[in-house]
């Protein structure tokens, strides 16, 4: 009787650290699909700027964007969103800076556009602060 008893307590315990392992695993595959998924929304909406929309089934997830990269806000891939980790940016600094420029003029752009069809403009203004911002901290000027 008493081997029965040990045995079943071995085969319990390997199965707890079985799961325990399969639980890690799952974890880490589903925070690694996350993060692919939103870098790829990411991508899709500085490429076509439009937001990828998640599968109808999926509702809950929300996208919020890391607080060292100022970018796409409107997107909403899966995200119960560690922060991705910070891209290393190949571009020199000023392919960055030029980026930054162009991405003011399309904001100010929509600024002129949202004003003049009477529609609120706080989000926007908000962006072109953020954008802004970064310009000043990569050392350039705001130009007009």
């Amino acid at each position: 009787m008493d081997n029965v008893i040990t045995e079943y307590q071995k085969w319990k315990k390997q199965g707890d650290q079985l799961r325990m392992q399969a639980k890690q695993a799952m974890e880490i595959r589903f925070h690694e699909l996350l993060t692919e998924a939103a870098s790829i929304a990411q991508e899709y909406h500085r490429d076509f700027s439009a937001t990828l929309k998640p599968p109808v089934n999926i509702t809950a997830f929300r996208y919020k964007a890391p607080a060292g990269r100022k970018g796409k806000k409107g997107a909403k891939p899966p995200a119960f969103k560690p922060a991705p980790p910070a891209e290393k940016h190949t571009a020199p600094p000023d392919a960055k800076v030029t980026a930054l420029h162009k991405r003011r003029a399309q904001l100010q752009k929509k600024i002129d556009v949202a004003k003049a069809a009477g529609k609120p403009t706080k989000n926007l203004d908000d962006r072109m602060y953020e954008v802004e911002d970064e310009i000043r901290l990569a050392g350039e000027g705001v130009f007009s």
